[in-house]
């Protein structure tokens, strides 16, 4: 039994991160993982998730998710993308696209792409195709003269928000074909901020006019 309420839970690791195998009688649930339960779960997951299956994590995080996603380009090998699919876990996005190269650096995202949806589009054209079919406005995401004020600008509900790569930005084919093109105000001394906050502080702009803050964890 758990010591200090004594129902059947979890307990504490002591030290490190995450919680010790499951105490007294296992729930009879099929969401959870037995291993887990039988030896602890220290992955880096909300409570409400601890001990599950990560198919049934993910099953329930796409009750959950939200009707933006992100895209970035991948041209050059980018190493912010592991930041943006973290972030984009964070705040449930619908989904994340890679834009080019279809290999990534996936230490940045934590893991957390074992829980986000990641597609992958070899070029702009298949990502302009996807986003038509599926009735989504591409908002490109870049310090430009003409942007619109991210600060200032209602947020398509159903959009795709894209960022391009560390240095050369958004790839100008993005800027002309974007249904709208918003900057992030900055007012320090340096030229632009990198991908991966870039698209954390976009992602929240959405999330600020469009979600519902008591679904939160």
């Amino acid at each position: 039994m758990n010591q200090e309420t004594d129902v059947p839970g979890p307990t504490e690791w002591g030290t490190g991160v995450g919680v010790g195998p499951w105490q007294g009688p296992w729930p009879d649930d099929e969401r959870y993982d037995p291993e887990l339960l039988a030896e602890g779960d220290r992955r880096n997951v909300v409570d409400h998730y601890r001990y599950w299956h990560r198919d049934a994590v993910v099953a329930d995080l796409d009750t959950r998710r939200h009707d933006f996603h992100v895209a970035i380009e991948n041209f050059q090998h980018d190493h912010n993308i592991g930041t943006v699919v973290r972030t984009a876990n964070a705040f449930a996005a619908r989904a994340v696209h890679i834009v080019g190269r279809r290999r990534w650096n996936r230490r940045g995202a934590m893991v957390t792409d074992r829980y986000q949806h990641v597609h992958h589009h070899p070029d702009l054209v298949s990502l302009r195709e996807f986003a038509a079919e599926q009735g989504l406005a591409i908002v490109a995401v870049d310090n430009t003269p003409g942007a619109t004020p991210i600060e200032r600008t209602a947020l398509p509900e159903r959009c795709v928000l894209l960022f391009g790569q560390e240095g050369p930005g958004l790839h100008s084919d993005s800027r002309d074909t974007a249904d709208a093109v918003v900057s992030i105000a900055q007012f320090g001394s340096t030229r632009s901020i990198n991908a991966g906050v870039a698209a954390g502080i976009a992602m929240h702009a959405w999330i600020a006019q469009h979600a519902d803050p008591s679904r939160a964890w």
